[in-house]
């Protein structure tokens, strides 16, 4: 699988704050569209944002803001898995598992 960049946690991190106002933008369209107001492309330029920066939205319901950053820990590619509801970026998962696969980052690694 092939990606436009591979984040180290450092990077990762240092584009939270963004990724968060970003991914509050996402939930905050989302939640006026439940409502019957228009967002739809709106919606659709915060997701692409985020994918410019290398990074995946992954929530469709649109309830948590889920955002995955292709990288690697311990030679292999995986994603850093953050939720909106966490304050700091702890977690990555295998790509082929998903969410459900989420680890604790290694205090070690060298992303």
């Amino acid at each position: 699988m092939e990606f436009k960049r591979l984040f180290t946690q450092r990077e990762a991190e240092s584009a939270l704050p963004l990724v968060r106002q970003i991914v509050a933008d996402v939930l905050e369209t989302a939640r006026r569209i439940r409502e019957g107001e228009e967002g739809s492309a709106e919606l659709a330029g915060l997701q692409a944002e985020l994918e410019e920066m290398g990074c995946f939205y992954k929530d469709w319901n649109f309830s948590v803001g889920l955002v995955d950053f292709p990288a690697e820990v311990d030679g292999e590619t995986v994603f850093l898995c953050w939720r909106s509801d966490e304050n700091e970026l702890a977690w990555y998962h295998p790509i082929e598992e998903g969410y459900q696969g989420r680890r604790p980052l290694p205090r070690t690694s060298p992303v």
